[in-house]
This record gives structure tokens, sequence and C-alpha cells, in this order.
């Protein structure tokens, strides 16, 4: 930590984007070869704070790592494709809770910006973070848009996001959506619920992530009473409301978890419609931290393995 400190405070800018290339290529290479079950438990041990249990996981950080290595559902390639899930979900809960896609391609080169409508959003199908938001394409920066997504579009997932087994198999594309906007002006919140055995047993929030006081992330149990633990990040110290469609969104998220042991099922809620955001396996990789520790176990005791 202070050798990464002492260079990012001395070097200049475009030296450090070539260490951090060259850093996360050699990361990239490495995670092609180190044991898995080895490298798991090290980075759970430093980012969780105990020693992983794979023999007899009891906690819900350890459950989702025995996913990880043994449940390797063929189907959860499709789910966590950004591009294929909507058509996987489509068929499921319907074609009106799917945001609309404004087309796919394997190159950032083939779009052609001229045919996208003033506001969209691009992202890559495959991973986590690969976002380019567009809300006036007149001032887009198309070589800082190119440099993120292409970037994206050179790793499986799968070796980048902590052995996520679901991310191995899933092409790596550029997927154009719709630019989804709430007339109040404020950003999107998500909702994002916890399904156990096909059932919600409650969810969160995320709120804050482009202020300056930062991500906060608020559990609420499946009444909406705010539950009293964070995890990794802290929670608000006001509850949100409930939302009028939550009752809604328990129904269909619980339709499209109902065969699985777990998913984390996300909508969006804008100007009264639901829409569907993502169906995620492993929260946080496994590896957030909660706060109170006891919580940790009580989440998992609801995860049958």
């Amino acid at each position: 930590m202070v050798i990464r400190k002492i260079l990012k405070d001395n070097l200049p800018i475009p030296i450090l984007d070539i260490l951090r290339r060259v850093y996360g290529d050699l990361h990239y290479a490495a995670m092609h070869v180190v044991p898995k079950k080895w490298y798991m438990k090290r980075i759970f041990r430093k980012r969780v704070g105990y020693p992983l249990n794979l023999e007899k996981p009891r906690t819900f950080n350890e459950k989702l790592q025995w996913l990880k290595l043994y449940d390797h559902n063929p189907l959860y390639t499709k789910m966590v494709d950004k591009y294929e899930a909507k058509k996987y979900v489509a068929d499921i809960i319907g074609e009106e809770y799917i945001i609309p896609t404004l087309g796919i391609w394997n190159q950032f080169d083939e779009i052609d910006l001229d045919q996208l409508p003033e506001q969209f959003v691009l992202k890559c199908n495959h991973d986590s973070g690969s976002v380019v938001i567009c809300k006036d394409k007149a001032r887009l920066d198309k070589k800082a848009a190119k440099k993120k997504l292409e970037c994206g579009l050179r790793y499986n997932y799968y070796y980048r996001g902590g052995f996520e087994w679901p991310y191995k198999n899933v092409k790596p594309r550029i997927i154009a959506e719709a630019f989804m906007a709430d007339d109040s002006g404020t950003d999107l919140p998500d909702y994002k619920l916890m399904c156990f055995g096909g059932k919600v047993k409650c969810s969160f929030t995320c709120t804050g992530r482009n202020t300056e006081n930062g991500l906060h992330v608020t559990f609420y149990d499946r009444e909406w009473q705010k539950m009293p633990f964070a995890r990794h990040y802290p929670a608000e110290e006001r509850p949100m409301s409930k939302p009028e469609n939550y009752e809604k969104m328990v129904e269909l998220a619980e339709k499209l978890a109902a065969p699985l042991k777990f998913a984390r099922i996300d909508f969006y809620d804008i100007n009264g419609r639901i829409f569907f955001g993502e169906i995620t396996f492993f929260p946080g990789n496994g590896t957030e931290e909660f706060n109170p520790e006891e919580w940790d176990e009580k989440i998992g005791d609801w995860l049958e393995l």
C-alpha cells in the first residue's frame, strides 16, 4: 500500500495508466492458473475477516463461495448476460417490464451513433461497471467511451470477478439501451430483492452513489422495516419509504427466482412503472463484511445448499 501511494503521488497520469494496465493484465493472466480454492480463501480472509470454511459453510458469504464452486447450472449463463437475460425474463414476467434494447455489437467501432437517440446507455453485457451513460449525444466523449467499453470487452469476468461461474461462458458484447429517467429528476433508486429458495426474505437499496457522502446500502425486511446491520457500505440513517409497487416487485422476483437456491433480482420503479434491472447470484462477490458480524450467519441460515 505504501509503494502504491508513493507511485500515485509522484508519477504522471499517463504512466500510472500504463502501470495499471500492465498490473491488470498480469493479475488477469495469473487468475487463469492460480488454484481457485486457495485464492478464494486468501481473498475471503482479507476482505471478510475470518477464515473461509468450504466444507461446512454457515454464513451467507461462505455459502456464496460454495455456490461459485459447486452450483454450475448452464442456465445461469443466460441469466447474467445483460442481453440474453432480457429475453429470458420477458418470457416469464412479460415484455412490459423490460428496458428497450437499441442495438448490440461485438466492437465499439461497429456502433453507428447517428442511429441512436439523443440519450442512451451503452454497457458491456458480460461484466460489472462497463457502462457509459449519454444524456446528450452532441457532448459524448467518444474516445473515452470507446476506451472504457473495449477495456471491458478484453476480459472474461469469471477470471476478473473472483470466479463467479455464471459469467465464464458469456460472449462479450456491447448493448445500447434506452435512457430511463424519473420525472422527479433524482437518481433512480434500484430495488434489490434477495430471494432464498424462491422467496423474497429481504431487500436493499443503493443510494447516494454519485454524491459527496458516497454509496449507502440499506437493508429492509419483508415488511420493509429497516434491518439493524450494514454490509460493507453504511446504511442510510433515515429509511426510505416503502415503494408503492413493492408487493408487485416481490411477486415478479419470486417468479424469476422460483427454481433457484439464491438470487438477487433487481428492479427500477420509474414514474410508477416497474422495469427489470438484472439477476445477480453473488452480491458483493460474497466478500462484503456484515456489521454486526452475527448477521452474516443469520442471513446465511436462509440459504439452503
